[in-house]
């Protein structure tokens, strides 16, 4: 063994790696991580919980330090000493090179350890989350588009069955500032959790991370329960290395010199020592000049230096390497720079002769150190650079590593209008979404509209481009496809209206409504009659009817109406069209207009408009029933079919919870669940899943149960972000639903910390948000405030045609504010309620505006109104609000038997809804 091959590898501190090696100045660190994984290996009692009782502990470990300090080191010492105290352990290392390459760091992570479990482990694993996470891992083939939310909650349940099936977990990550994005979300979600796992995660990086990952570097960071940053070796750890490197004759002043040249770096003073090795240089103090020049040679390595130090064959299987980054298949590499078996053996021997490459226990190659990768890759002529992605790019596919692996040797190539390399990109980009990582399939996509595409391709392009943001990105959906919808020589027909579709989705997922329903109405004008037109008719009144504000809210109503009306002789005449057997075109039209579900989609905006409207209740569930043939939503309005989106089914659902219909509402709602799991659709749907379900839950009287729904629905919403339509949902359906509980501060306090008031969003919110903000004032003691607020709510929902008093009870509320000041405006108002209820028809809207109206008459009336409350309460499935009226009731009624049994019947009630606060007040009442 030469003298420059028993060196210390480099970057590593002083040490070999090798058991026992000593590292220097790094015993804080190392006695840090002893005692993080001793915390979470104590002995388990069986449970998966890793210690007596559940006691084991998990934590987040982070190592900081420049380039060359030795983090790598410290890693290996910790995977080591993790491993020798019987943990699982879970090891990945972010490569310069691959950063754009999604999941590269959890495939390190998953895939050696699902490799090891048994076909029954494997399974009990992955469970149901298979099919979602499984494409990310790389386990299963890309198939329909994921939601990343989804791949990273599935993700979350596969490292919490490992945790339970192999204790104790550590998971360690080197070079995390160069690791994919969608691995360093994960992470960063791990790290929040890994106490309660538990799970030990050590992670170690440079300060280094792209821009667009900084928020998640501060995350990452903030969540670290140990931080340690590494500090550059003092001069007598040099001089230890000078001398174990050199020999003990190295003189005092010339190891000084190492430190001062190297500033007690340990990559660089191992580099050094290499040169003066090379250079055969006595290590005294005459030939301390010497050494910065050294240095100089050592830190650059420019390509006369590696040209010098390999020779042109070994540097071109280097720079094929390079290109690989982590995890290297010696035979692709020689593939890459096109030399034989012979050849390339020949040259890995070069190259860990050198320190360049070292094997690893699977057979294949990495770098000593990435910086020795990095000064490769950038001593390649920039034409040789990228010619050789090309090649890689051919020859990663013919691998048989797919598009996902190839596409980030694409997106290094020049743009030449290579229409293959364009089709390519749109391959991959379609992979990419596949596993849950659209940004990655942006990128692609971007790419490759700067080859550029066919003038014929160019819209389609941006198209994709728009579609693949849709799900996290809504402003990048609007502004390409606007362009798209611009271009001359344009979309096909049935494409330019599901562009303007999803355009008008992204603008209304935005808070901007008006142009949503615009967008939709300028597009109709343009389209030739058929069923694309009649599509964007339609989706302008469901836009539009979302608005919270519309100067024509009543024209709009009798403009759907009879568009219905004219939709109904359009079907009819499709079904004759279908009865000519030689009108291919007919029947191509009709299928159209059945696959879109044009008249289910109309029937559930009439039965909402009518609801909203506040008419007649058999009404509205007529057109709901014709909505749903067979009981079932057909598939054009399925929870995860993109003709129409979420809110059909959405707002269909609604309508049978504010017709007493909760049977049929918990059917949809309990689908909705159910299919955004299947689908892995963990974001904004989800969300919206959890949002209705919640409204159902709370109608029904199951408070804690649509508490914890509600909960979850504002975690969807705060992962996307501040402001969104489901954000305000989600607010005003916890604040309403604490309240009910009794924890008006609570509620009070959730409506300050989100900004619950005004201004508000253009869309709607449920509960309405202008009326919520009127009763928390109200709630609050501010009887002006909220008499101002709710006659100002009132005014433009009258305006609008909006009379339900379930979703807007401004009336009855505004009745409670003002009956201090002026009692008989107060019984007015308060009638008024009940009178716009009756003509709903809807037993709980009654029975709660008799309630609310019983609170501003004397206690003789007051009585009489909450007996006939209960009646209609009891005959609806507001559980809450018949418990409400029971307590109301034996607090008018006063004393005697009818009180008590009024009272102790509301009491049983409020206990079985969760309506502690009203269960006190029923208690306190009964005495």
């Amino acid at each position: 063994m030469t003298v420059a091959e028993g060196l210390p590898a480099a970057g590593d501190g002083g040490g070999d790696g090798g058991p026992g090696a000593r590292l220097h100045e790094r015993e804080a660190e190392l006695r840090s991580a002893g005692q993080a994984i001793g915390a979470l290996a104590r002995p388990g009692d069986g449970s998966g919980n890793c210690g007596p009782g559940g006691s084991a502990s998990g934590e987040v470990l982070l190592y900081t330090g420049a380039a060359g300090l030795g983090k790598t080191a410290v890693l290996t010492e910790v995977r080591r000493e993790a491993a020798g105290a019987g943990c699982t352990v879970l090891f990945a290392r972010g490569g310069e090179q691959r950063r754009h390459e999604p999941f590269h760091v959890v495939r390190q992570l998953v895939q050696p350890v699902l490799a090891g479990l048994s076909d029954g482990e494997r399974a009990r694993v992955l469970g149901p989350w298979e099919d979602i996470v499984g494409p990310a891992v790389g386990l299963l083939r890309p198939g329909g588009q994921l939601d990343p939310q989804g791949v990273r909650d599935g993700l979350d349940f596969v490292l919490t069955r490992l945790v339970q099936l192999r204790p104790p977990v550590a998971v360690i990550v080197d070079d995390l500032h160069w690791a994919d994005p969608e691995s360093l979300g994960w992470l960063a979600g791990v790290a929040v959790r890994a106490r309660e796992l538990p799970a030990l995660l050590v992670l170690a990086c440079r300060d280094e991370f792209p821009d667009g990952v900084l928020a998640l570097e501060r995350a990452l960071a903030a969540t670290a329960d140990r931080c340690h940053r590494l500090r550059p070796l003092r001069p007598a750890s040099v001089a230890h290395l000078v001398r174990e490197a050199l020999g003990d004759g190295a003189e005092d002043a010339f190891c000084r010199d190492v430190w001062s040249v190297t500033a007690g770096n340990p990559y660089e003073t191992t580099a050094l020592l290499r040169e003066v090795l090379d250079q055969q240089l006595d290590p005294v103090g005459e030939n301390s000049a010497q050494l910065r020049e050294l240095a100089a040679n050592a830190r650059g390595m420019t390509l006369r230096h590696w040209l010098d130090k390999l020779g042109p064959t070994t540097l071109r299987f280097a720079w094929a390497a390079s290109m690989l980054g982590t995890d290297i298949r010696p035979e692709l590499a020689a593939a890459i720079c096109a030399q034989s078996p012979d050849t390339a053996a020949g040259s890995v021997r070069e190259l860990r002769r050198h320190r360049v490459l070292t094997g690893t226990p699977g057979g294949r190659l990495e770098f000593v150190h990435p910086l020795v990768a990095t000064s490769l890759y950038q001593s390649m002529p920039p034409a040789t650079r990228t010619g050789m992605h090309g090649v890689a790019a051919v020859e990663v596919e013919n691998a048989g590593l797919g598009l996902l692996a190839a596409s980030r040797h694409l997106l290094e190539l020049l743009p030449e209008g290579d229409g293959a390399i364009v089709a390519k990109l749109r391959r991959a980009a379609r992979e990419h979404l596949a596993i849950g990582a659209p940004e990655a399939a942006q990128r692609c996509l971007r790419r490759a509209i700067s080859e550029p595409p066919a003038d014929e391709d160019r819209a389609t392009v941006l198209y994709e481009l728009g579609c693949s943001a849709l799900l996290t990105d809504p402003a990048t959906t609007v502004n390409q496809l606007g362009l798209a919808l611009a271009e001359p020589d344009g979309l096909d027909p049935g494409t330019r209206v599901d562009a303007t579709f999803r355009l008008a989705q992204a603008l209304a997922h935005s808070n901007r409504l008006d142009e949503a329903a615009a967008v939709c109405a300028e597009e109709a004008a343009r389209t030739s009659p058929g069923p694309g037109r009649l599509r964007l008719e339609v989706a302008h009144f469901m836009f539009a009817v979302f608005q919270s504000v519309d100067e024509d809210g009543p024209g709009r109503s009798k403009r759907l109406a009879e568009f219905a009306r004219m939709l109904d002789t359009v079907g009819l005449a499709f079904t004759d069209a279908d009865a000519d057997a030689d009108s291919d075109a007919g029947t191509d039209e009709r299928s159209l207009f059945e696959q879109d579900g044009l008249a289910h989609a109309v029937a559930v905006l009439r039965c909402w408009d009518l609801t909203l409207r506040g008419a007649d209740r058999e009404r509205a569930l007529a057109l709901a029933e014709s909505a749903l043939p067979h009981g079932r939503l057909p598939s054009s309005l399925g929870w995860t079919n993109t003709t129409w989106g979420f809110e059909l089914p959405g707002i269909l659902g609604i309508s049978y919870l504010y017709a007493d219909r909760v049977d049929r509402a918990e059917e949809l709602f309990t689908e909705a669940v159910r299919a955004y799991e299947v689908a892995g659709w963990s974001g904004g749907h989800l969300g919206f899943a959890h949002l209705l379900t919640g409204m159902l839950r709370f109608r029904c009287g199951a408070l804690a149960e649509a508490e914890d729904h509600l909960r979850r629905a504002l975690r969807i919403a705060g992962r996307i972000g501040p402001g969104i339509p489901l954000h305000w949902d989600a607010v005003g359906a916890l604040a309403e639903t604490l309240a009910a509980r009794g924890r008006l501060a609570e509620a009070l306090e959730l409506a300050h910390e989100h900004g619950f008031g005004p201004p508000y969003p253009s869309v709607m919110v449920l509960p309405d948000a202008p009326t919520l903000y009127g009763r928390l004032l109200l709630a609050r003691g501010d009887a002006p405030g909220a008499a101002q607020a709710l006659a100002a709510a009132g005014a433009a929902l009258d305006a609008r045609g909006w009379r339900n008093t379930v979703w807007a009870p401004w009336l009855a509320h505004l009745a409670r504010a003002v009956a201090g000041d002026e009692p008989e405006r107060a019984r007015a108002l308060a009638g008024e309620a009940v009178r716009r209820a009756r003509e709903s028809g809807t037993d709980s809207a009654i029975g709660s505006a008799l309630r609310l109206g019983a609170s501003v008459h004397e206690r003789g009336d007051a009585a009489e109104l909450l007996a006939q409350a209960v009646r209609h309460l009891e005959r609806s499935p507001a559980r809450y609000e018949h418990a409400v009226a029971l307590v109301d009731l034996g607090e008018a009624l006063g004393t005697g038997s009818g009180a008590r049994d009024a009272l102790a019947r509301g009491l049983e009630l409020a206990t079985r809804c969760g309506a502690d606060g009203l269960a006190d007040r029923a208690r306190a009442l009964l005495g």
